[in-house]
């Protein structure tokens, strides 16, 4: 981006511009466009820029519009490569990108590998426990809610079973379908008072069977024990290994094959689960299961599985079992997992120490505001590690209120409650550079067009900005445009950094606007007008009040030079008789030249008059000569005017002061109710600030626009 062509029509009321930026030299460039000039529809333009949207004219919608914007290599410029700063946006904050500036990538890369190795863990043993079970539920929160009685809290809860699972020597109920068994209203059936009455009989009968049992034994060696035993030798070669078991009892028997170990269970089973009694229970409970045709399912599965009934007394417990079969027979993936998510929390809360202690872009971005910028608060940090490892995508700013010794925190609305204008743009600047030291550490080419971005700020923050636009201007990844309608601005940014040959004024005209290199920017008279003076006569009008000064402070307001050129500022006597060569005798004798003028004899209100005239259809611009020339012109022709119209010469040679104003209460009394009167009144007000004028007080009258000045003198001269 070391060159941009910019050719624009009919872009919010830019009817034409047609320039080039060349950053090789030299990368920024200021603009100074007067109010009205071409500042904010630049600005707009390369918004739509940044925004991905056309530009046009909003007055007049049918004009059509045309935007090319152009590197060096022929290239459109990209959407992502540009950045307006408007004067004032109280919504524009921070963003994910800017919270890019607290990150360490590393610390981040790793801990974020930490969770994704933890992650692929928990993933591979949730898969196998949805086979396992069966079920479609959320097993995270299922297995948290069996342990814990809460959500989210998976890891806790599969830690708080991890020395029951060790233990564990079988999984009686890993072949149960979860969602079957703990269907929400199978869950609730089971826990009304008729059924669990029911049940708790259903178990008292068949406790006493086991206890009667030759060889099972309550919570020692019951169905699942033995049925889960068999399989295991079974599957294990036991049996074909010609081993066998001996089961004790009265009359102790021992085993050689899985057959004669299963046939065994299944007639002491028959025993227990044949029993007259036990049976007539388990008959009521069906009864009361099919009164609920929504739980055939659940009795049809409890009829396959009659002998889960002794663990639906307490459902929570049995859930427990239940998921306590599952994880074990998965140990080897949940051994897995707790041993991963403990190394990554170890390892994580050592990389929470580092990030602690890093100092990264962001405090950076702090210290550079509150070390510059004066306003009554300072910024904090609230949760700078989470940002940096990644838990929380946004920043989150602090802010310490200071008045005095005293101090309070507050948040933003409280905040931006009670600071004065001035001082929220110094907030609004911070979030301008967040966005920049983001673009800067994500290496983005970025042109920055900055529109008037200090402005109503006091001096002391606007020197701020200046020096943080200059730091900006020393990263090769940026290039500005920065565009102002405040003239110290521009000519302090002048100073500071861009440049004389980088620092253009905009002229306006019915074809359009001009950007022309800036002239008369730290003392105009000095530097332009004294060095012109005598070839160019509108910068010969305008230096008069400066010359004017001049002889003021060395020679005082007695002498005949400094009384000759205050007729040349007010209708006197000898005002229409002042030649060029009395003009130049004065110029000769403040700094001793010897000019003799072309045109010597030629009388300088004459020239002021047709300079006047000229200033009428100049392009709009700075034009600083243009507005005090004007001024001096409005001022003549409205005393002329009234020094006509009062006609008593004896009065007008007795004013030796504040001459505008005494000639226009002596014209009001005459004339009460003129026509002529409202329009005096706007010389009055309008042109003492231009014409009693020096060296170091001239800003306000180059910021404002000479258009009211051209109308004003129209007027007055109309008067005649």
């Amino acid at each position: 981006m070391d060159r941009l062509e910019v050719d624009l029509e009919h872009c919010y009321g830019i009817k034409a511009l047609k320039t080039s930026f060349d950053f090789e030299k030299s990368k920024a460039y200021a603009i100074y466009a007067p109010n009205g000039a071409m500042k904010t529809s630049f600005a707009k333009t390369f918004q739509d820029v940044a925004k991905g949207l056309a530009s046009g004219d909003r007055i007049f919608p049918a004009r059509i519009g045309k935007r090319t914007i152009l590197d060096e290599t022929g290239a459109a410029l990209d959407a992502e490569n540009v950045l307006v700063v408007q004067p004032y946006d109280e919504v524009f904050g921070h963003t994910e990108k800017t919270s890019t500036l607290l990150v360490n990538s590393d610390l981040r890369l790793e801990y974020e590998r930490l969770h994704v190795e933890t992650e692929d863990a928990k993933e591979v043993l949730l898969k196998a426990l949805k086979k396992q079970s069966g079920s479609k539920r959320d097993l995270e929160n299922e297995i948290s809610r069996a342990f814990t009685a809460s959500d989210n809290q998976f890891f806790k809860a599969l830690l708080r079973v991890e020395s029951e699972i060790l233990e564990q020597k079988d999984m009686p109920f890993a072949d149960l379908k979860y969602d079957i068994l703990f269907d929400e209203k199978a869950v609730e059936f089971l826990s009304t008072p008729d059924v669990r009455s029911v049940i708790k009989e259903y178990i008292e009968k068949y406790n006493e069977l086991i206890a009667a049992s030759v060889y099972f034994k309550k919570g020692v060696f019951n169905y699942y024990n033995a049925g889960a035993i068999a399989k295991s030798l079974a599957d294990n070669g036991f049996f074909k290994a010609k081993h066998s078991l001996r089961l004790h009892s009265d009359a102790p028997k021992d085993i050689s094959t899985r057959e004669e170990l299963e046939e065994l269970i299944a007639k002491e089973k028959e025993a227990i689960s044949e029993d007259a009694e036990l049976r007539k229970k388990f008959a009521e409970i069906e009864n009361l299961l099919q009164k609920n045709a929504g739980m055939r399912t659940f009795d049809a599965y409890l009829s396959e599985h009659e002998d889960i009934l002794p663990f639906l007394e307490n459902m929570a417990s049995f859930r427990e079992e239940v998921w306590k079969s599952y994880l074990k027979t998965h140990q080897d993936k949940y051994a897995d997992l707790i041993g991963k998510y403990r190394a990554a929390q170890k390892r994580r809360g050592e990389i929470e120490v580092e990030a602690a202690k890093e100092r990264t872009q962001w405090e950076e971005v702090i210290d550079i505001f509150n070390d510059r910028f004066f306003v009554p608060f300072k910024l904090v940090a609230k949760n700078r590690v989470e940002v940096i490892l990644g838990q929380q995508p946004m920043l989150s700013l602090g802010f310490t209120f200071e008045d005095g010794e005293e101090s309070a925190s507050v948040d933003r609305l409280a905040l931006m409650a009670a600071l004065s204008t001035g001082e929220k743009k110094a907030l609004y600047v911070l979030n301008i550079i967040f966005e920049i030291q983001a673009r800067q550490k994500a290496g983005t080419k970025t042109l920055v067009v900055v529109d008037d971005i200090a402005d109503s700020f006091d001096y002391k923050n606007k020197y701020a900005i200046i020096q943080y636009l200059k730091d900006v201007s020393e990263g090769d990844n940026f290039r500005q445009i920065i565009l102002t309608h405040n003239f110290d601005f521009f000519r302090t940014v002048k100073g500071r950094f861009v440049g004389y040959a980088n620092c253009l004024m905009v002229s306006k005209s019915a074809a359009g606007i001009t950007l022309n290199k800036a002239a008369g920017i730290d003392n105009v008279f000095i530097k332009d007008w004294k060095q012109n003076f005598f070839t160019d006569n509108k910068k010969r009008i305008a230096s008069i009040p400066f010359m004017r000064n001049l002889l003021e402070f060395t020679k005082g307001e007695a002498h005949p030079e400094y009384v000759r050129l205050t007729s040349l500022l007010h209708w006197k006597a000898d005002s229409p008789i002042i030649t060029q060569n009395d003009l130049c005798s004065v110029y000769d004798g403040l700094f001793g030249t010897t000019t003799s003028p072309a045109n010597g004899t030629a009388f300088v209100v004459d020239m002021i008059f047709q300079v006047a005239e000229d200033c009428l259809v100049a392009g709009a611009g700075a034009n600083f000569e243009n507005k005090i020339a004007l001024s001096i012109a409005i001022r003549l022709k409205a005393e002329q005017y009234m020094v006509d119209k009062i006609a008593d010469q004896a009065f007008v040679n007795g004013i030796t002061s504040t001459q505008t104003p005494r000639l226009l209460e002596r014209f009001k009394n005459d004339y009460p109710g003129s026509a002529a009167g409202p329009i005096l009144d706007r010389v009055m007000l309008m042109t003492p600030e231009n014409i009693h004028l020096n060296a170091f007080m001239y800003e306000p009258i180059i910021d404002m626009s000479d258009e009211h000045l051209r109308k004003l003198y129209v007027d007055v001269k109309a008067l005649a």
